[in-house]
């Protein structure tokens, strides 16, 4: 690879209230080396690419036309644009800290190191405080990620690094084919787990995933995800997601059904015990509705090999 020590890529699809601020981030980095910042455009129709060709005097600042929609995809597109080993992925609504690519670029002086991501804060709109009936566990849906102040091996993937502040070395993302295309939002779809599917890999191979408290990334909540409706649409989407990466991981079959059906209980359950918390028991109503969405996405796959034999 050439001398650019690390790539920060920013994957973005019709935001361009955001983006700017996300990119100025990037401009301002108070690093020592040579990096890059790639934008790719994942088939946007608003005021995106006007919004980096403001910005592309700056010699760090390259764009890329992606047209084939879904998050997995933009993040392969910018991985194989991009010229350093080191691939830091921000997401296209949020802010890094002065010394974010220091901080992730210093991490990967571990050979063992295959991900790394930091501490994510929310910015709440003009005038909007965080709900009562949101939980911590429901805020982590927003982006929040948390797990203290001192740096963390992680060696269980539900505590993997959120995507929107997320890097990766360059040989362990080729040595499992890049970001799996099954997994990962497409358009208004909100399939996710590729994170966490990514770290599962990792874990598997012997290689080391980091959470970095001094890789600070704030998040904009969009005022249209402070509805209860697009809490429970997350938790449909975050169970078709669970089914999909069971199903690749080879763990389809009948008794997806059964662990469905367990948890869709177990979720009802929980939310008559804390009926008298609203934050908690809705919490606990999104995650049983989570369950019908990987039931129906479990009885699909289930037909699907049926109508195969």
């Amino acid at each position: 690879m050439p001398d650019t020590q690390i790539s920060a890529i920013i994957c973005t699809h019709n935001r361009d209230t955001y983006l700017g601020a996300a990119i100025d981030s990037l401009l301002r980095q108070d690093f020592a080396g040579d990096f890059e910042i790639v934008v790719v455009d994942n088939g946007s129709s608003d005021r995106t690419r006007e919004v980096v060709e403001q910005r592309t005097h700056n010699r760090h600042l390259k764009y890329v036309f992606e047209p084939t929609i879904g998050l997995s995809v933009a993040r392969n597109t910018g991985a194989k644009v991009a010229n350093s080993d080191i691939l830091a992925y921000l997401d296209d609504d949020a802010v890094a800290c002065d010394r974010w690519l220091q901080v992730l670029y210093f991490a990967y002086n571990n050979s063992k190191l295959a991900i790394a991501g930091g501490k994510v804060t929310l910015i709440w709109p003009p005038g909007i405080q965080q709900p009562r009936w949101l939980s911590p566990g429901l805020a982590a849906n927003l982006g929040a990620y948390d797990l203290g102040d001192t740096t963390i091996y992680i060696k269980e993937p539900g505590s993997t690094p959120r995507g929107l502040n997320y890097s990766i070395r360059r040989s362990f993302l080729e040595e499992i084919g890049g970001f799996d295309i099954h997994l990962g939002r497409v358009g208004k779809n909100l399939l996710s787990n590729e994170e966490l599917q990514m770290t599962e890999l990792a874990l598997q191979r012997d290689w080391q995933v980091a959470y970095l408290p001094e890789a600070l990334v704030a998040h904009n909540v969009a005022p249209e995800r402070l509805q209860r409706s697009w809490f429970l649409n997350r938790g449909w989407w975050q169970g078709i997601s669970e089914c999909y990466r069971e199903q690749l991981a080879g763990k389809a079959g009948i008794a997806q059904l059964q662990r469905g059906s367990e948890r869709f209980v177990r979720g009802l359950y929980k939310a008559l015990q804390y009926f008298s918390d609203p934050a908690e028991r809705f919490d606990k109503l999104v995650y049983a509705y989570g369950q019908i969405g990987y039931l129906n996405a479990a009885i699909q796959g289930l037909l699907s090999t049926s109508n195969k034999k």
